[in-house]
């Protein structure tokens, strides 16, 4: 299992501290899906959200990093994965093939793409790709994709708690 470390401290680089929060965000998410089988990792326990398990949080993760870091952020011309348009939380839905394994496979492999896409950019530099009219910073999604993990590993405390009755970090 990856080791989550806190960012450092006295940090004085603001993008490296964001990189450093949203790892330890990340490898945090990976940890509430470790040791689930399937069944369990696909688990939709929340009548209200009949969409949202452990394996769609993650697959939502992966599809937010690919859009916001490398499309948004690098301008790449990656294709989006798992979402489609006229069908809401498709990114939530489970292929029948995708293990906890192979989503989580697919999520790290994805940091490496995400940071490679805004390598060498600074906190204030606008994003690639102009997203909706409106120009962003690295800043901005930096931010943005820290509170979208920090939001959704709160979702997977609870689905880990639904689904074993583990808790903690």
């Amino acid at each position: 299992m990856q080791k989550r470390e806190w960012p450092e401290q006295a940090a004085t680089s603001e993008l490296r501290l964001d990189e450093e929060f949203l790892t330890f965000l990340r490898i945090t998410a990976v940890h509430k899906v470790a040791g689930l089988d399937r069944s369990k990792a696909v688990a939709t326990p929340w009548p209200t959200s009949p969409k949202m398990s452990a394996l769609g949080v993650i697959q939502h993760l992966t599809a937010v990093e690919r859009w916001w870091f490398s499309k948004v952020g690098g301008g790449s011309d990656l294709p989006v994965l798992y979402w489609d348009d006229p069908e809401p939380d498709t990114d939530f839905m489970i292929a029948p093939d995708t293990t906890p394994a192979s989503a989580v496979a697919a999520y790290q492999a994805e940091w490496d793409l995400s940071r490679a896409a805004v390598a060498g950019m600074a906190a204030s530099d606008l994003a690639k790709l102009r997203h909706r009219d409106e120009d962003r910073t690295i800043r901005w999604i930096y931010t943005h994709l820290i509170q979208e993990t920090a939001r959704h590993v709160g979702h997977l405390d609870v689905l880990r708690e639904f689904a074993d009755g583990e808790r903690g970090e």
